[in-house]
């Protein structure tokens, strides 16, 4: 009885082992895989790239450098020690991957890709909303914090502890953990604002405004704020090719001094024939940059809703606004959206879309990259996909840049990472990396207005459940 059960483990572990490739034919085709992983520049302090190969797949063998991964199926996951052991190894310097697949019976070498990893790291959090991909309902809304160089996860804001309230994005000022901002709507909602670990609630909203905070970046010193209040109305399309509109019926720009408690107002940034949205500042202090359209008959006139990239000089000693409103882009035909610029003030990122301020609704939207030093614009064709690429924020160092992109299905946003290199010249973008290869293929929820951050922020979940207790401050 002993021998025989000897002999049936013997045969099990026997079955279990995963074969290794023989006979093997090549290929000149790059491997089927999933995310796309071929040929990428990678941050050396990045989360295993782990990915599945599509298609039926009985075993595969992946040849990354010195690290062999054997496994059974089409998923190839690499352990967290052996990821970090292969990346320091490797740090500033091309990997070479070869992928064997055993497919109906037969080994094929897929053609060897490259990872260049580069020693300029990415910030290693990231914050992010989870949201349903339509229109019909925004209901069990999360905001999520995740590190990027493995898969751990926590919830800033939850559906179930905050009754089920719509939540806006988190941002961080000047990637700093110390100090970012998020929204929780409704009634006895507001604007939460951690200032290293303490929350605040606020009201940013008074009696002469069209609406409360929407769009919003923080000052260098983060004294300030400056924000957009938006009228925004949904729309729908009478074309089946067309999924949804939304639109300012009314917007303005404000700044609002976190010190004093107090708002601070241009004639110029409140226009009634002027709509004006997503500012930002410079890294410098010096200049607000935001959006600017000429008011036209809405929803009619839509396609004409164009806006343009404009800035006014701002004085953080002062707090006083320029005189005049200098306008640095306007494409043709376009709409320019969501300009942010780099820490180091080189470069300029922003959306262009065919018309208005809701770019992640057009598939045609794409990132271009302006150099503030000589004007120059890159259209980042290595960058943009067929599919909506929009929502973007920077790395601290100006080396990374994290947006969404629609590039899938067209309907699920996920994260994308691109390298600027010294030269100013972006890379191929890689998707977030997560723990399970099918993880993108199950998941229902689109990843929204992703914001890179240098480290983990001092509050959770029930820190934001206490802070919506308070009262909100005032603002005058």
């Amino acid at each position: 009885m002993k021998h025989l059960l000897y002999l049936i483990i013997l045969l099990s572990l026997f079955s279990s082992c995963t074969p290794t490739p023989e006979n093997v034919q090549k290929s000149d085709l790059l491997p089927p895989i999933y995310p796309d992983y071929c040929d990428i520049t990678i941050p050396e302090n990045i989360a295993p790239l782990n990915f599945l190969l599509r298609g039926d797949c009985e075993a595969v063998e992946v040849k990354a450098g010195e690290t062999t991964i054997n496994s059974k199926g089409n998923e190839v996951v690499f352990g967290m020690d052996d990821w970090k052991e292969l990346l320091s190894q490797y740090a500033g310097k091309q990997i070479s991957i070869t992928v064997t697949a055993l497919i109906d019976g037969q080994w094929t070498e897929f053609r060897p890709f490259t990872w260049t990893v580069v020693k300029d790291k990415i910030d290693p959090y990231l914050t992010y909303r989870l949201i349903e991909p339509d229109y019909e309902i925004w209901n069990q809304i999360q905001i999520q914090q995740r590190c990027v160089e493995n898969f751990d996860v926590n919830a800033l804001g939850h559906y179930e502890q905050l009754e089920n309230r719509c939540m806006n994005c988190h941002t961080y000022g000047n990637q700093d953990p110390q100090l970012s901002m998020m929204y929780v709507r409704g009634p006895g909602g507001g604007a939460i604002l951690n200032q290293s670990g303490n929350l605040r609630k606020l009201n940013l909203k008074t009696s002469d405004m069209v609406s409360g905070s929407v769009y919003f970046g923080f000052s260098p010193d983060g004294r300030y704020i400056t924000f957009s209040t938006n009228v925004i109305i949904p729309g729908f399309h009478s074309l089946a090719s067309k999924r949804l509109e939304v639109f300012d019926s009314k917007s303005d720009v404000y700044v609002a001094d976190l010190k004093t408690n107090t708002m601070l107002r241009s004639s110029l940034l409140s226009d009634s024939t002027v709509f004006e949205t997503f500012p930002t500042f410079s890294p410098d202090g010096k200049y607000i940059y935001y959006c600017a359209a000429d008011s036209v008959l809405l929803p009619r006139d839509i396609k004409q809703l164009q806006y343009k990239l404009v800035r006014i000089p701002f004085d953080e000693s002062t707090g006083q606004f320029g005189n005049s409103v200098d306008t640095l882009h306007l494409p043709d035909s376009k709409s320019v959206c969501h300009p942010r610029i780099s820490p180091n003030g080189r470069h300029l990122l922003y959306t262009v879309a065919d018309y208005g301020t809701f770019p992640i609704w057009h598939p045609e939207a794409d990132l271009q990259l302006m150099d503030l030093h000589t004007g120059a614009i890159d259209t980042l064709a290595i960058v943009n996909s067929e599919k909506s690429d929009t929502y973007h924020s920077w790395s601290s160092n100006s080396r990374w840049f994290v947006f969404a992109s629609k590039r899938d299905d067209g309907l699920y946003g996920k994260p994308y990472f691109c390298y600027i290199d010294k030269d100013g010249k972006a890379h191929k973008p890689f998707c977030l990396p997560q723990a399970h290869p099918t993880f993108y293929d199950n998941n229902l929820k689109s990843f929204n207005a992703p914001e890179l951050g240098k480290g983990k922020v001092p509050f959770d979940i029930d820190d934001v459940v206490r802070a919506m207790q308070l009262e909100a401050e005032e603002f005058k």
